[in-house]
């Protein structure tokens, strides 16, 4: 009989929940996540020949035993954290949060919904999302390093310094002052500190940024205008399997560039969603900012938006959400074509990948989504042996590729 294996996992243990087909309770476990209590666990599932396991938070905590149970050949589901929480809150207990409650509410979103994601652990994109990171984190620090030495710089010199101050120059500056009170001293060994810092920092964001471009160009090689290596390497770890979205619309919908429908009566008004992946809207929204600062089409459209009476900021949302299209569009065009070259082909490259290559008539770009049926999880693919692509960076062609699902 197939069963649900619903997981609550935390960072030294899990609790997983047993449940049939028709949602009846088979039973409720509690392991530790070290190698034996994995390894207990696993067998314990491997009693039920017919299973599926139900993990909350992939991309979160449960990432670590969901890519360990991928890697032994299990097939994982994404459930995400709120669906969960839903079924938490409607179900008796007042809400109450326990592990075996979390379980069991992990295990009936598993049962009762879809169009889940299941988790794929291609190394490829685990190593560029982790490099992605990395790089993000890198670029908060450099940019806490930079406010801070300019505190310093304002006490130092009068007026300060200018705003985008790279470390070489900020080191002449300080060269030319010499302090003579233990105040003036003290600010000053700060600011040497703080140079030094920023010179470290700036050597490791171009290592990743090498590496990064490196990565995201071995996986093909079709461009976009104003996504970089590190926004393609977003794209690629974050959207996975292009094929889980069933259209555009729902793309939009998961990176929050789709409006929501606050409509009333007879009153039709549409609102900004704060929800999706942030960080897909994040590259977006520099994406469109890189597009506003050329002669594009995405200038074009903003300005056809401002013309008809919007505000900036309700014209650029209108461009993310026309970008989100090109980015699907163009991840979806790469898989097919991957799927025509055939094992050992190669998506190719073209010169039509920016937003200018896009028929003007692809439809409302400011509308939320509409009523759309439900989805059904998208089955197994095998290998392609190709990987298709995407990507975008301003005077360089990088490959922003479609990756090729993992096998088992």
């Amino acid at each position: 009989m197939p069963v649900i294996i619903g997981m609550d996992s935390h960072k030294r243990s899990a609790t997983i929940e047993v449940i049939t087909e028709l949602g009846d309770v088979v039973t409720v476990e509690k392991f530790g996540t070290d190698q034996s209590g994995y390894g207990e666990m696993l067998s314990f599932g491997r009693r039920f020949p017919e299973r599926t396991w139900a993990v909350e938070g992939c991309n979160g905590v449960g990432r670590h035993v969901a890519h360990r149970l991928v890697h032994d050949g299990e097939t994982v589901l994404d459930v995400p954290a709120k669906l969960s929480a839903q079924v938490r809150v409607f179900a008796t207990g007042n809400g109450r949060k326990t592990e075996p409650v979390d379980s069991h509410s992990v295990a009936l979103v598993a049962l009762r919904t879809s169009n889940l994601v299941r988790v794929r652990a291609d190394p490829e994109l685990v190593v560029m999302g982790m490099l992605v990171d990395r790089r993000d984190e890198l670029g908060r620090a450099r940019t806490q390093a930079v406010n801070r030495l300019h505190r310093l710089l304002l006490e130092l010199f009068a007026g300060g310094a200018k705003k985008f101050l790279p470390a070489a120059q900020a080191c002449a500056l300080v060269a030319t002052i010499k302090p003579r009170d233990i105040v003036g001293k003290t600010r000053r060994r700060l600011a040497v500190d703080l140079i030094t810092e920023l010179e470290i920092i700036d050597k490791k964001i171009k290592v990743a940024d090498k590496d990064l471009r490196e990565l995201v160009m071995a996986r093909g090689c079709t461009s976009l205008d104003g996504i970089g290596p590190s926004g393609a390497a977003w794209l690629l770890a974050d959207v996975g399997d292009i094929h889980r979205f069933g259209n555009r619309d729902r793309f939009a919908s998961w990176n929050g560039t789709a409006p929501l429908d606050a409509s009333s009566g007879e009153q039709q008004r549409y609102r900004l969603s704060r929800a999706g992946n942030r960080r897909i809207n994040r590259t977006l929204h520099i994406m469109g900012v890189v597009q506003l600062r050329n002669p594009t089409a995405g200038r074009v459209y903003f300005d056809s938006k401002k013309a008809a009476g919007k505000t900036s900021m309700e014209a650029m949302r209108a461009l993310k959400r026309r970008l989100s299209n090109v980015v699907y569009a163009r991840m979806l065009a790469d898989q097919k074509r991957g799927e025509a070259a055939g094992p050992g082909g190669h998506s190719g490259t073209t010169l039509q990948s920016s937003v200018t290559g896009l028929p003007p008539d692809t439809g409302p770009s400011d509308k939320p989504n509409p009523n759309l049926p439900p989805a059904s999880l998208p089955p197994p693919r095998p290998p392609l042996g190709i990987k298709g692509s995407l990507l975008v960076g301003k005077g360089t062609t990088f490959q922003l590729p479609y990756p090729a699902p993992a096998s088992g």
